[in-house]
């Protein structure tokens, strides 16, 4: 799973974190403003949260391919998170049912789970061939952080589970906006370790 793409291209660093976080921000505001409220559309009574929804999709595909326009690059994690938003997003506009949407995370990341977990049995690490030229580490490292998310992916996904199916919509949404991104940054900061003793120099990643 290599990603031969080009280089992207420089971006204003406040746009790109607008393009990349506007959308769900704006999806936590919209829910927050509509979630007590119901709308019917040609004769069928949807919630505010499905209402919110429909309106996220559009969204995320503009913000999407303003990043693709603006950097010449989209990663695969990117596509297939934009495929699934819509899909499941879809399924649950057509549907009336919120739960095809509260399942797209746990789908997301059972599957990068699953990818990353297929590269290691064969002894590769498909972090590295995304990665590489944005974080240098020796093979060894990126090997052990490669199963360390990898196993990271499958508790994300097991605490989306949890939380739509036994807590409020409430908590799902706060878990979503605030806990999903969070819990992220987090377990990069825990890996410091690991990039200081497995990480390479410019100079010896050229070598």
């Amino acid at each position: 799973m290599t990603d031969q793409t080009k280089p992207e291209k420089p971006v204003n660093p406040t746009v790109k974190a607008v393009l990349e976080y506007g959308p769900i921000v704006l999806f936590f505001a919209a829910y927050t403003l509509l979630k007590d409220r119901s709308f019917l559309v040609a004769g069928t009574e949807y919630s505010g949260f499905v209402a919110v929804t429909a309106l996220f999709i559009p969204v995320l595909v503009v913000a999407t391919l303003g990043m693709w326009k603006l950097t010449g690059h989209l990663s695969k994690m990117q596509i297939v998170t934009l495929g699934l938003v819509v899909v499941f997003g879809g399924m649950s506009i057509w549907f009336n049912d919120e739960r095809f949407f509260k399942m797209k995370p746990t789908i997301i990341y059972l599957l990068f789970a699953g990818v990353l977990g297929f590269g290691l049995m064969r002894g590769q690490s498909y972090l590295e061939s995304v990665l590489d030229s944005a974080l240098p580490l020796e093979r060894e490292g990126w090997m052990i952080l490669t199963k360390r998310l990898a196993l990271f992916f499958l508790a994300l996904a097991i605490a989306n589970e949890v939380i739509w199916r036994m807590m409020s919509t409430d908590a799902w949404v706060n878990f979503k906006t605030f806990g999903l991104p969070l819990g992220t940054i987090a377990f990069f900061m825990v890996q410091s370790g690991l990039f200081k003793r497995y990480g390479t120099s410019e100079e010896d990643a050229d070598t």
